[in-house]
């Protein structure tokens, strides 16, 4: 089968920015990881320094340098890395890895995903079956649609065909340093290439190209050097 290089995990993130780098190890695209997340929690906050982590409750690990208001609500398996901020009336779900200083804002519901590092999640937010990568950035109200409305399975649509993932559930793969604008909807197989920057008000299907800036459908410019 044809591997698409821009899909790729290596295309997408710097594994050195998240805790969850062993997560990743054999796979090629990034949505393959989805179904290993809460198992993946388990394992690894087993072995999570005690000096530094704190567990909370069944299969919920925290930070002791993390930050977290008192209305929030932390469902496992969970891992909040250190320095992350978890804010008030967040809500996660489980099967969540919240990455260094990253930030989940009030009203931000977390479900199956992995935020790396310096990720903001910070505003009426919904992150469900996808991966941020380092310092993707999601403006206020914008969600990843994780569910096709026929509920079939879901396709990633590129430039060279589709590639079928056999899962049901699939938000959006953002690679690092992705910023989406307010009030956006990344649907179901959404897959952001890194440096690119998401329109306010946007509605996003399938593959969008690294460091270019989506205007709306049809109309995707490169970014100036």
């Amino acid at each position: 089968m044809q591997i698409i290089e821009e899909m790729t995990i290596k295309a997408l993130y710097d594994l050195e920015q998240t805790i969850a780098g062993e997560l990743f190890s054999g796979l090629t695209y990034p949505w393959e990881a989805l179904s290993k997340i809460g198992a993946f929690i388990v394992r690894l906050g087993e072995s999570l320094p005690e000096e530094r982590y704190e567990k909370r409750g069944e299969n919920v690990w925290i930070a002791k340098s993390a930050k977290i208001y008192p209305s929030a609500y932390l469902g496992g398996p969970l891992i909040v890395d250190e320095e992350a901020e978890i804010r008030h009336c967040a809500f996660i779900r489980g099967s969540a890895i919240v990455g260094r200083g990253a930030v989940v804002g009030n009203s931000t519901e977390l479900k199956n995903a992995v935020l790396f590092n310096g990720v903001q999640a910070p505003h009426y937010n919904y992150v469900g079956d996808s991966i941020l990568g380092y310092k993707a950035h999601m403006g206020a109200g914008s969600i990843t649609s994780n569910v096709k409305s026929d509920k079939t399975l879901v396709v990633v649509k590129t430039p060279q065909g589709g590639i079928e993932t056999g899962l049901k559930k699939f938000g959006a793969m953002l690679g690092d340093h992705v910023e989406v604008g307010c009030n956006s909807v990344l649907n179901p197989g959404s897959v952001i290439g890194r440096e690119t920057n998401i329109y306010p008000l946007s509605r996003v299907r399938g593959y969008v190209p690294p460091k270019s800036i989506y205007k709306e459908s049809g109309n995707i410019v490169e970014k100036e050097v």
